[in-house]
């Protein structure tokens, strides 16, 4: 069993609370798993600089492990990754099973070592997720794919090659699997309808750092020349996207005044729209955004959407905040299936939400109070953690293992601005 697994924690906190101060935020969780996959496709050493210390980054390092990688943490947030002694190909379940990002390994292990097998990955049961967006790319790279059960082999013993592929769906761990994987193939690769996010244009600059030839990175055609052979480089995670939103979402809800460092405010465009819709104060600058609220909240509608749009990862934090908005506000969810699992845990809070189809009607402002809620995955955790700030009362949040996954000191953070909250 994993070495890793996060105790069962509970939050307990006191609300309502004024968030005020400055927070700054750690490296993108996102990009950071998919530059710890892109290591396996060198033999030379891949040094992650500005990576989150969360439970996510330390189950794939168990993952990378097993496979012989050697991963070194040199400093906090300072991970060395070495992959010149890779000694399996094969994946157990419980390894794969930690998080989602586990089965951004089969693009680099195919295309180094031509077969790599593997059940599929866990993560969050936010919907299917499924990986044929993933398997039917490899079988256009000329891979030869069978399934037993849930496990799924892959193998091309003359070597990928290179082709023109559609997405069916501008999946971002699809688009980064199949980008690494494309790196090492003999010819030249097309990636038509790619996503566009900012975690998939900070991979192909790793990439190129690393030897690989692309172009077209942040649209929707992405180009790859295929390499012989990938070296090391040294690099830094971008801020994380992200948490910028949890707490510039958590400032606003709070009517507090928080200024957010190191943001990636060219980024956030679509949270930043809502936000003065809603009623919020925004102060914008190169690096760092400062939120406040001096007003009533006032009601909006807006859809997760693949990049540029509102982030499906911010969907949940907005309808807390909506739940403080004075009518009615329309959220629709057109990323996850199961993206609204958090509105049960919210309504033990008092909120007046109503789902219907993939769409949660929400009425406002209610009076939140103190209970005991669950975060039943990462986001829905961040969204009873912001209720809770603003609830009259004790809460308690159980399974906390979940925000442990993404969000790296959190409970500092969050204290920092004023927050009253213990771990227990």
């Amino acid at each position: 069993m994993s070495t890793f697994k996060s105790p069962f924690f509970s939050y307990r906190l006191q609300g309502p609370t004024t968030l005020e101060g400055q927070v700054s935020l750690s490296g993108s969780a996102n990009a950071g798993l998919a530059a710890m996959c892109a290591a396996l496709l060198t033999d030379q050493t891949v040094v992650l600089k500005n990576m989150p210390d969360v439970l996510d980054v330390k189950t794939l390092s168990e993952l990378l492990s097993h496979f012989g990688a050697v991963v070194t943490k040199l400093e906090k947030n300072t991970l060395s990754i070495c992959c010149n002694k890779i000694t399996k190909t094969s994946a157990p379940a419980h390894l794969m099973s930690a998080n989602r990002a586990s089965f951004q390994v089969t693009g680099p292990l195919l295309a180094r070592y031509q077969t790599v097998s593997t059940p599929p990955p866990g993560g969050d049961p936010i919907g299917g997720r499924p990986v044929d967006v993933h398997i039917n790319s490899f079988a256009k790279l000329g891979a030869q794919i069978d399934q037993a059960g849930d496990v799924y082999t892959a193998s091309a013993s003359a070597g990928l090659q290179g082709t023109r592929i559609f997405m069916d769906y501008p999946s971002v761990s699809g688009t980064q699997n199949v980008l690494m994987a494309a790196t090492l193939a003999k010819g030249d690769t097309t990636i038509v309808n790619a996503a566009t996010e900012p975690e998939v244009i900070f991979l192909g600059n790793l990439l190129t750092q690393m030897g690989a030839v692309i172009s077209g990175t942040g649209t929707q055609v992405i180009k790859i020349h295929g390499v012989e052979k990938l070296n090391g480089c040294e690099i830094s995670l971008p801020s994380d996207r992200i948490e910028a939103g949890t707490f510039a979402i958590a400032a606003a809800l709070t009517a507090g005044n928080v200024t957010i460092k190191n943001a990636p405010v060219e980024h956030l465009d679509s949270l930043f729209s809502k936000l003065i819709e809603c009623g919020a104060n925004l102060k914008i600058n190169e690096k760092e955004i400062t939120v406040s609220r001096d007003k009533a909240l006032l009601p909006v509608n807006f859809q997760s959407l693949p990049y540029p749009g509102m982030p499906t990862d911010l969907q949940a934090p907005m309808a807390t905040l909506l739940t403080q908005a004075s009518g009615v506000s329309i959220v629709q969810e057109r990323v996850f299936e199961n993206r609204m699992l958090y509105v049960n845990e919210l309504r033990k809070m008092g909120a007046d939400i109503v789902i219907a189809g993939t769409s949660a009607i929400i009425s406002g402002p209610v009076t939140l109070s103190g209970a005991k809620v669950t975060a039943l995955d990462v986001r829905a955790g961040a969204a009873v953690l912001l209720a809770a700030l603003s609830a009259t009362g004790t809460s308690v949040i159980t399974e906390i293992q979940h925000l442990d996954r993404k969000y790296d000191s959190l409970q500092s953070k969050f204290e920092t601005l004023g927050a009253k909250m213990e771990r227990s």
